[in-house]
């Protein structure tokens, strides 16, 4: 059973919307690839407070 994470930093622009087209694509890309039926793939999209993402050493937080 295929489980995905998408971790991205909370977006106010980010509706249910555009949400539930991400994890469509995702399961259907795993179910082509890796030819599983989609009821096995499950998809968690973890957001995170942009004050609490680093890159290179600096919060993208002001």
């Amino acid at each position: 059973m295929p489980f995905i994470t998408v971790k991205m930093i909370r977006s106010e622009d980010r509706d249910i919307r555009v949400k539930r087209k991400l994890v469509e694509e995702i399961t259907k890309d795993v179910v082509s690839i890796l030819k599983v039926g989609p009821e096995t793939v499950t998809v968690l999209i973890e957001e995170v407070e942009k004050e609490n993402w680093a890159e290179g050493g600096k919060l993208f937080a002001g």
